[in-house]
């Protein structure tokens, strides 16, 4: 008996490990959403049915005969049709895979076809009705336990005579109930994990495309500079923004306050992602329009603030630097929210415009503003740039820093900004060295060039 049981274990659970890999399989189709989701709901259940019923035939074919019974994992197929396609799945299942063992014959296989198409109909009911539930270890485990015993009460009833039919199911119970419950637990257990890892995939790709289309947008929102923009002989624009994921918080913005003044702005959200490109955004269209309707520089700095902390549920934050260029002079006002301070470059030296810095923006309602004065002369460059460039790390952890940054400056006159840009871009590629960057790189910057 001992032997008999041994063997028993061996070959089902041989056959059980095919299973369990075509359970993979399936899970990691669709087959399971469709059901769940589709109004043509018998399609898939007629689907279910047949791969389960090829599984229960399989069952069959690989079982281990024992005085004129089939010991198998046949059950495991309707039960599998039944979790993944209802009550019809299960029970198509069942009728193949029961049809099947009759053709086989021995004194068990009248009990088999029944018992089979009961529990492939039970499981789809059961599923259909609780399917959260199903997925559960332990339910799934006690469940498959009691439709096994079930199987053998059927068994016991019909199979004459009673003393036989109690022969046979004492030598098979352990064996018969533990693998194919333990076999129904696996198969639950993969499936689930591959279709959740599917549906992962596939959300994804989903938010994947999104950030695409995020990005395109966030793109839209910035000035197209060109020679057709802004459209002054005196000056030479150039502007770069690259996020550090698909999209970001840093933003430049160019625009006319007026005829005769053109307004530069850079900004820098506190934070990264889809949070910080949605303020971003909002800073950008505030400080616009303040900007333009205020016509002292600091008063619609101040009021952007204010506008940006009473609808900061986030409790975010944006650096800014703001200038206001007068094109009949070269005279810039300029007021600086807690960022970087510009680079201007003036007969080939190089120097930051420190000046008294500010407050964040969207930080503290009601902060004051210092707003200064700059008088570019011809030929004077003026650099605008994000943390980013300055806290770019090479793989020893080293910041590209101010003072590499002014380097890349010196002796730089003659290049017009679009040249300045790439210069400081191959210049920080050069020092990072192919280390990640972790924020995002913007850079705006312009020459003044009266005739």
């Amino acid at each position: 008996m001992i032997s008999d049981m041994s063997n028993m274990f061996s070959k089902m659970i041989g056959t059980l490990a095919v299973i369990l890999v075509i359970s993979a399989f399936i899970g990691g189709s669709d087959i399971i959403s469709k059901f769940v989701n589709s109004d043509k709901k018998w399609k898939y259940s007629i689907i279910a049915g047949i791969l389960g019923g090829v599984f229960g035939i399989y069952g069959n074919i690989s079982g281990f005969a024992l005085n004129g019974a089939v010991i198998s994992v046949r059950d495991i197929g309707p039960m599998l049709a039944g979790f993944t396609g209802g009550p019809l799945g299960g029970l198509f299942a069942g009728l193949i895979a029961g049809i099947h063992r009759l053709t086989m014959g021995g004194i068990t296989a009248k009990p088999c076809v029944v018992a089979t198409c009961c529990i492939g109909l039970i499981c789809g009911i059961i599923s259909e009705k609780w399917h959260q539930y199903f997925e559960k270890p332990y339910i799934a485990l006690l469940l498959s336990a009691l439709l096994e015993v079930f199987h053998l009460s059927l068994v016991l009833l019909m199979v004459k005579p009673f003393e036989t039919a109690l022969d046979i199911v004492v030598r098979i119970a352990v064996p018969f109930i533990g693998v194919n419950a333990l076999g129904f637990v696996m198969m639950i257990t993969i499936i689930t994990y591959t279709e959740n890892q599917r549906k992962i995939t596939v959300e994804r790709s989903r938010l994947q495309s999104e950030l695409e289309v995020a990005n395109v947008i966030q793109h839209s929102l910035l000035p197209l500079i060109n020679e057709d923009y802004p459209g002054h002989k005196q000056l030479d624009v150039s502007a770069s923004m690259e996020a550090a994921k698909e999209v970001g918080g840093d933003f430049y913005d160019v625009f006319y306050v007026d005829p005769t003044h053109l307004a530069f702005v850079i900004g820098d959200v506190s934070g990264k992602g889809v949070p910080a490109a949605i303020f971003m955004a909002s800073s950008k269209i505030t400080l616009q329009n303040c900007i333009r309707d205020i016509p002292k520089l600091s008063e619609a700095v101040e009021t952007a603030n204010n506008a940006l902390c009473a609808r900061n549920e986030a409790e975010m934050f944006v650096t800014v630097w703001v200038g206001i260029l007068d094109l009949t002079n070269g005279t810039m006002n300029f007021v600086s929210a807690g960022h970087n301070p510009p680079v201007l470059l003036r007969n080939d030296h190089s120097e930051l415009l420190k000046f008294k810095n500010g407050f964040v923006l969207a930080g503290m309602q009601d902060m004051m503003y210092k707003e200064h004065s700059i008088q570019l002369e011809k030929g004077d460059t003026v650099y605008l740039y994000t943390d980013g460039v300055t806290e770019a790390e090479n793989v020893a952890h080293e910041l590209f820093g101010e003072e590499r940054l002014l380097g890349c400056f010196d002796n730089k006159s003659k290049y017009s900004s679009a040249e300045m840009i790439e210069h400081v871009k191959n210049s920080m590629d050069e020092f990072i060295n192919g280390n990640s960057q972790f924020d995002d790189i913007t850079m705006l910057c312009f020459q003044w060039k009266p005739e």
